[in-house]
């Protein structure tokens, strides 16, 4: 019997709030990627910006209604403290998301760099991801598929910290402006961040998995 039949629809309400709520962090690591892409183009970098801080606030009234209904829901699909950490941890990734886009913002950087571009493409990758793992979660019936997503999760996490490293440190040897290192690093640092939430994420699910699978 599929997982979600075996639920009321109160209970079920929670899939549809994950799901939302995953589509807006795919939306917001959308909007990052293409300010990013796009950096030299002022009315598309403020736009993008814009676009995650909206993202940003429907997540966390997502997150609230989440938190609430967890409050008034008797029986819910899963433990209830699993239920409250994946709807903040994923809260936490757009949060990550609109830090970096704003960090861009507040050290007033005018040019990117290529590494810069490529996390923001990461930190869209691991988005996608997270989205495809909570979609899966409403019927528990693909163990394999789900845990396999958190080991891609896992390996884009990797991979972003191995260009932040690799960036970090062609920044410290050809920068010569300290200013500009302080700037780039901090970007560096909040858009890999971004990825580690995703990772976070992903650890979440995999434990919901191995409990109820």
């Amino acid at each position: 019997m599929n997982f979600i039949s075996r639920l009321m629809p109160r209970q079920g309400r929670f899939f549809i709030l994950f799901d939302g709520h995953a589509k807006l962090i795919v939306d917001g690591a959308i909007a990052l990627a293409g300010v990013l892409r796009h950096y030299d183009v002022e009315k598309t970098r403020a736009e993008g910006i814009k676009h995650i801080e909206d993202a940003e606030h429907a997540a966390d009234r997502i997150t609230h209604e989440t938190v609430q209904l967890l409050h008034t829901t008797f029986v819910t699909p899963f433990d209830r403290e699993d239920i409250h950490t994946l709807i903040s941890r994923m809260d936490d990734v757009l949060d990550l998301i609109q830090d970096a886009a704003e960090s861009l913002v507040l050290y007033d950087i005018q040019k990117v760099t290529p590494e810069a571009t490529q996390l923001a493409e990461l930190v869209l990758r691991c988005a996608e991801r997270v989205q495809a793992a909570v979609k899966l979660m409403v019927s528990m019936s693909d163990a394999p598929a789900m845990l396999g997503i958190v080991q891609e999760i896992d390996k884009l996490e990797s991979e972003a910290d191995r260009v932040k490293r690799g960036a970090i440190s062609r920044l410290f040897r050809e920068e010569t402006d300290v200013r500009q290192v302080i700037k780039l690093k901090a970007v560096y640092e909040a858009l890999e961040s971004a990825t580690d939430k995703c990772q976070d994420v992903a650890n979440v699910i995999e434990s919901v998995v191995l409990e109820n699978g």
